[in-house]
């Protein structure tokens, strides 16, 4: 081999070992935890928006949500690999090994730990530290156990715009911030159960109970949907009431929720793999398109 060849071979190796590495932090979960805290921070802020404050809470929700992904993916290397949709990802792969997995995780998980505590301030940082700590110690372990882990998951995956309104104003106290985690929780409730039923069979393989007990026919997993689609129209209506956002926001969310619901509606009479991931896709557009209208209506 030439040293031309030798050199493109080293640059292609390092390259894939970057975009395993990546590919560890769960990329799109990660982008999406750093949006809702966003979010949270841009209504914390007030009338009184920190630049600098608002790059720190990036940097450091960033490290957290990348390493808190990362370490995630190497608890469930072993069941992954029995999955056709996860199979392929660098730990059980063999692409990454578990030991180079587990540490590079807990060292983003500690950094940015330490990050938002000293840059930004120890309350954002104990939202994070908490939302670490049950994603971690109690859903992940809890998708092997019961359906219930999609409850328990909900939680710390609402948390984000909570920590981002707490990295602003250094408080909890705004009802606004508890508004924007029932916006997250409720909305996660259809979005996992949808891909849950349309990849059933394969969760089943691999040993992961996402979808409630003695429910063949899915009118339990549709039901819930259903059921928290609809709340996500009180929560809505209390952004607006509550003064935490204006008309055009009021409008735009029950717009949104307005297509998710049909959706929920669609899966519930007709519980078959294609309507549950349409179900899916209408709740990867719900979230950022409402994060959306929180935008457009703070900037009009």
């Amino acid at each position: 081999m030439s040293s031309i060849e030798e050199k493109i071979q080293i640059e292609r190796s390092f390259t894939d070992v970057i975009s395993d590495y990546h590919q560890l932090t769960k990329p799109g979960i990660t982008l999406a935890v750093l949006a809702s805290m966003l979010v949270g921070f841009v209504l914390g802020s007030g009338s009184s928006f920190n630049f600098i404050l608002m790059i720190h809470a990036i940097i450091g929700t960033y490290m957290i949500a990348a390493g808190t992904g990362a370490y995630n993916q190497f608890m469930e290397r072993r069941l992954d690999g029995l999955m056709k949709r996860t199979a392929k990802r660098p730990l059980p792969d063999h692409r990454i090994a578990a030991s180079s997995g587990m540490f590079f995780s807990l060292i983003l998980i500690f950094s940015g730990l330490v990050y938002l505590f000293i840059l930004v301030n120890p309350l954002a940082g104990a939202i994070s530290f908490a939302t670490t700590f049950i994603y971690l110690i109690a859903y992940t372990p809890m998708k092997q156990v019961s359906a219930f882990n999609i409850v328990i998951g909900a939680v710390p995956g609402a948390l984000p715009p909570v920590g981002g309104w707490a990295a602003a104003s250094g408080t909890i106290e705004s009802p606004g911030m508890w508004l924007l985690f029932g916006i997250v929780f409720l909305w996660q409730v259809p979005h996992v159960m949808a891909i849950a039923w349309s990849l059933k069979d394969d969760y089943f393989g691999a040993g992961f109970k996402m979808l409630p007990k003695n429910d063949e026919t899915g009118r339990k997993t549709s039901l819930w949907s259903l059921i928290c689609t609809i709340l996500l129209y009180p929560v809505s209506i209390a952004m607006f009431v509550m003064g935490i956002s204006g008309m055009i926001f009021l409008v735009l969310s029950l717009i949104l929720a307005t297509g998710f619901l049909y959706y929920s509606i669609k899966f519930l009479n007709e519980r078959t793999k294609e309507n549950s991931r349409k179900l899916m896709f209408a709740s990867i557009a719900y979230l950022p398109l409402v994060w959306v209208a929180v935008f457009i209506d703070r900037l009009v």
